[in-house]
This record gives C-alpha cells, structure tokens and sequence, in this order.
C-alpha cells in the first residue's frame, strides 16, 4: 500500500493553530492601563505606532520601557529627529488628572510630535 496517512499532521497542525490563536492576544499586552470609553471608530494605521502610556500611579512607559518625568523630553526629542515622525498612541488611565495628562500632551508638542491619538477602549451599548 503506498499511501501516506495525513490524518496525524492534520491533528498536529490544528493543536498547533488553537495554541496560536489562544497565545497571540496576550503577546500584545502593555502596560495595564484602565482606558476611558469612547464611541469614536478605530484609526487607520501604515506604520507601527509608539505607545507612551501613564498608568494609575502616574507612571510613564515609553512603549513597554518605564521613563522618568525628567528623561521624557530627551527621549520626545529622540523620536522627533527620525525622517519620519511616528504616530503616538497616548494611553492614559481614567483616574488619572487630566493636568497630568495634558502636561505629557504638552511635552508631545514642544518635541514636535503632533500626530497623537488618545486611546480608548470602545463604550458598551447601553
């Protein structure tokens, strides 16, 4: 009989696909962050993002990398002088004061990085 029996790769790549399809949600976590809730639509997006982030304590990660107040505009200036400037997703915790986040905004600006999106997770349907 010269047949090949498939039946064990078939078995082996859909254990493989579920291990995949369970694992690759949790490989995009960042910073734990409680979002406000907004009706607005998800951006459109060409190139990867930068995630500045600023949790409950006031924190502030520049993608997963925790940054110091003071290194912030150092660091602002960094992304600023590459020939093209990134898109910043800013993701700030709801109970945080909004003069907190509007100073990081600030620093944003003065470095020049002007294509800043606030992040949010959608509002349920009430």
């Amino acid at each position: 009989m010269a047949e090949i029996n498939v039946t064990p790769l078939v078995d082996v790549m859909l254990v493989l696909l579920i291990i995949f399809m369970v694992t690759a949600p949790l490989l995009t976590a960042g910073v734990p962050v409680n979002l406000p809730d907004s009706r607005a639509k998800p951006l459109e997006q060409d190139q990867k993002p930068v995630e500045l982030s600023l949790d409950a304590a006031g924190k502030l990660f520049l993608d997963k990398e925790e940054v110091s107040e003071a290194a912030l505009p150092a660091r602002l200036e960094q992304l600023a002088d590459r020939t093209e400037r990134p898109q910043i997703f800013l993701r700030g915790d709801r109970s945080l004061d909004y003069g907190r986040v509007m100073r990081v905004m600030g620093e944003l600006n003065r470095a020049g990085l002007n294509r800043v999106s606030l992040v949010t997770t959608e509002e349920a349907r009430r």
